[in-house]
């Protein structure tokens, strides 16, 4: 059973920044994509930015030129770079993984923005 744990959520001034990492317990190579998505309270779980195998990623609009994600493949660890962070990027963060017949998610990490 493939196991994701997310770590480095917290409290963060607006203007802040924060790295959130998921640590996978096999061989991130062996996933299609990750990615990080997120869910404040009232709303649908979104899509922050994703990164395929190959090396190619995305991002949500209202992330791109503040979020960065990348990956240790020696470590197995997905990280998601924070910049400038801003009130509506409070929310549970989820770290997700896609194989060729299942998907796994990871127990998620609060991230608030609150001066």
């Amino acid at each position: 059973q493939v196991q994701l744990v997310e770590s480095g959520g917290g409290l963060v001034q607006p203007g802040g920044s924060l790295r959130l990492s998921c640590a996978a317990s096999t061989n991130i190579f062996s996933f299609n994509t990750m990615g990080w998505y997120r869910q404040a309270p009232g709303k649908q779980r979104e899509l922050v930015a994703g990164i395929t195998r190959g090396g190619g990623t995305n991002y949500a609009d209202s992330v791109k030129g503040r979020f960065t994600i990348s990956r240790s493949v020696a470590k197995n660890t997905l990280y998601l770079q924070m910049n400038s962070l801003k009130l509506d990027d409070t929310a549970v963060y989820y770290c997700n993984a896609v194989q060729v017949s299942r998907d796994y998610w990871g127990q998620g990490t609060q991230v608030t923005v609150s001066s």
